[in-house]
């Protein structure tokens, strides 16, 4: 028995990581399954155990309880809080379906780490320089554009259904990047990047899937989850269970509890919400 830490992203490959240290590589095409066990419990935080073990919702897609989210938060780049951090920062556009894209920022270092994570299709690079640097880069672009700087899971999943080919994502990512660079001194304060697409459709595997059936709203103690391995993208496994339906199972739901193995022919015995009753399309 395990207790889940989540799925992270490492050289171009989805791992299930478990508490203790213990990795498990993820192979499309392999049958996932799993039966929860017990109670779900706070993750803690900055690699701290929950001094209290505080139980989480299971609907949580964060994993921790408010404390332990708190802390976690506060020394995060997204937060604000890290005003002095000395690192190179870069800004990008993210692309998740037609008309979906967003800016951000990520530590240079990290490279495509982030945009895997946030299960972005294509992507490219803006510019690069410190980090308040970037983050007024990615301010001024966010307002000059009109496009947002997240993107909920719900609508990222809904489309990779129906993507259009990497050429065409390419062309819709560059002409984003043209509007970019015709906004009036977005790049004052940055060293702009030259324009080059890149495409994670290879590294998720979304070509080809079937249309999506539902999705796994949270795990409940002695559920089962179970299913071919179709595609995974950030956090999202796409699963086509046993019955032939195509589920997409939202990996933080995991964190904090207990897994053990299942028959790979198990039936899906947890919450689930129909693609249709999500309003998504």
């Amino acid at each position: 028995m395990w207790r889940c830490a989540g799925v992270r992203w490492g050289d171009g490959v989805p791992r299930l990581e478990w508490v203790g240290g213990r990795v498990s590589e993820l192979r499309y095409g392999q049958v996932v399954g799993f039966r929860a066990v017990g109670a779900r419990v706070c993750v803690g935080a900055r690699g701290n155990a929950c001094p209290t073990s505080a139980s989480v919702p299971g609907r949580s897609t964060g994993g921790r309880c408010a404390e332990c989210a708190r802390l976690e938060r506060a020394h995060s780049v997204a937060a604000d809080t890290i005003a002095d951090d000395p690192r190179t920062y870069r800004v990008y556009l993210a692309w998740f379906g037609g008309g979906m894209t967003k800016v951000g920022i990520t530590a240079e270092a990290r490279g495509a780490a982030r945009l895997l994570e946030q299960g972005a299709v294509a992507f490219c690079w803006l510019g690069r320089g410190p980090l308040m640097a970037a983050r007024r880069t990615e301010e001024v672009l966010r307002h000059a554009l009109a496009v947002p700087d997240r993107i909920p899971y719900a609508r990222k999943r809904a489309v990779r259904h129906a993507l259009p080919g990497a050429e065409a994502r390419a062309r819709e990512v560059e002409e984003l990047y043209r509007r970019v660079v015709a906004v009036p001194r977005w790049d004052e304060t940055l060293e702009p990047v030259e324009f080059v697409a890149y495409d994670h459709g290879e590294a998720f595997r979304l070509d080809g899937l079937p249309a999506l059936d539902g999705t796994v709203t949270e795990l409940v103690d002695g559920g089962t989850v179970a299913g071919r391995l179709l595609a995974a993208a950030g956090p999202d496994l796409h699963l086509l269970a046993g019955d032939g339906r195509c589920l997409v199972l939202d990996t933080r739901l995991l964190s904090g509890w207990e897994l053990v193995a299942a028959p790979a022919d198990s039936p899906v015995t947890v919450p689930l919400t129909a693609a249709a009753q999500d309003g998504l399309f």
